[in-house]
């Protein structure tokens, strides 16, 4: 039997890949630009969370991806707050 415990760090990647799926479907539909903040955002705590849970099921793969996504998402949040700072 699986704890409440043991389920969060699924639960908790699942809930990152729901936001990065999001994040996705909104820029496809036109409704978020990435040049905007919550493009960066959203795909920085969706990563986090997949890489958090992937912690406790280990797979070196998935880990790379979630942590240069984590990279580029920070550099998104940057460049962005650089460009609000020169204005």
């Amino acid at each position: 039997m699986t704890s409440v415990v043991d389920a969060l760090p699924d639960a908790l990647g699942l809930a990152g890949v729901v936001c990065i799926l999001l994040v996705y479907f909104l820029t496809q539909s036109g409704r978020l630009a990435p040049e905007q903040l919550a493009y960066s955002l959203g795909n920085l705590l969706g990563s986090s969370l997949i890489l958090f849970s992937l912690f406790f099921d280990w797979n070196l793969a998935s880990v790379v991806v979630e942590a240069a996504w984590v990279a580029i998402s920070l550099y998104g949040v940057a460049r962005y707050l650089r460009r609000r700072r020169r204005r």
